[in-house]
């Protein structure tokens, strides 16, 4: 299979069950709505190392908020709902509380259950919160230097989908990255999905466990390093291909994934230089989701 004569591999994406919060941000502006959602998704790229995956799923125009502002709907997940309610409570406390203006919103749909991180949250009033109500939400209205930080009560969490992911190759690493921004950027029009690494872009890729170091629980995968394709035994490089990223998504569904996945190849299909497109699994061992390639168009 070919998309602009670009090989699309008879492969599949690998994904797992996570806990899934989305929430909005809202602000005075759109600059300092985007400035308090990127402080709270900070530190999220991967369960691997990082207490939770997060990232700005997308803009919402001040006719489409509960307060009339500006705002972005941002996404944590995390495997443990027990650690999911600690991330949220930190991250809206410590990123958005503490920003100019902000206030927060439930932005989930069709949610298994609530966390009551608004009503931790008001605590932080020292008994002067108040409780309000905006279009039939309950918020509440906690006193801060600046003015009033209002949160609603109840953010929910649903069960999500982690690890959607494909390899973009190229015959340079510059046409690969400008392949990987292209499909970012198109994955950011599909609701409901984040692209949690830097950027949207995995530039270090890895695989479960270490040949070497019994320590490690993650480690380069090697077969995928374009510097090692004449180093390495199995090497998964074609020969004419010097550059490789990797997209990962995360989304509130599988079908979110898997159209974000789908607008993803098809952007960097686009742009010159681009050879082949993969995905990245462990023979079905790592997750109970298995999204191939080719289903997808």
């Amino acid at each position: 299979m070919e998309i602009n004569g670009v090989e699309i591999e008879d492969t599949f994406a690998e994904a797992f069950g996570i806990k899934v919060s989305r929430v909005l941000v809202t602000a005075a502006t759109k600059k300092l709505a985007r400035i308090a959602a990127t402080e709270a998704t900070g530190y999220g790229t991967s369960v691997i190392g990082c207490p939770a995956e997060a990232g700005i799923d997308s803009y919402v125009p001040p006719e489409e908020t509960p307060d009339g502002r500006p705002g972005y709907t941002i996404m944590i997940c995390n495997p443990s709902k027990k650690n999911l309610d600690h991330e949220l409570l930190e991250r809206v406390g410590m990123g958005i509380l503490t920003a100019p203006t902000t206030a927060v919103f439930d932005a989930l749909e069709d949610e298994d259950e609530k966390l009551n991180i608004g009503f931790k949250l008001k605590f932080f009033g020292d008994g002067y919160e108040k409780e309000l109500e905006i279009e039939g939400r309950k918020i509440h209205s906690i006193p801060i230097m600046s003015g009033d930080f209002l949160i609603e009560s109840e953010l929910g969490i649903k069960d999500g989908v982690a690890g959607g992911n494909f390899f973009i190759m190229g015959d340079s690493q510059a046409s690969a990255l400008l392949a990987a921004q292209a499909a970012v950027d198109a994955i950011e029009v599909v609701e409901g999905t984040i692209t949690p690494f830097p950027g949207g872009v995995v530039a270090s890729g890895s695989k479960v466990g270490s040949n070497k170091y019994k320590f490690l629980n993650a480690s380069t995968n090697e077969k995928m390093c374009v510097t090692l394709k004449d180093e390495v035994e199995g090497s998964e490089i074609p020969e004419n291909v010097n550059g490789v990223y990797e997209i990962v998504i995360d989304g509130v569904n599988e079908e979110a994934v898997r159209e974000a996945m789908k607008e993803g190849i098809k952007a960097a299909c686009t742009v010159p230089g681009i050879i082949k497109i993969s995905a990245g699994n462990y023979g079905g061992n790592l997750g109970a989701y298995k999204i191939k390639l080719h289903e997808l168009f």
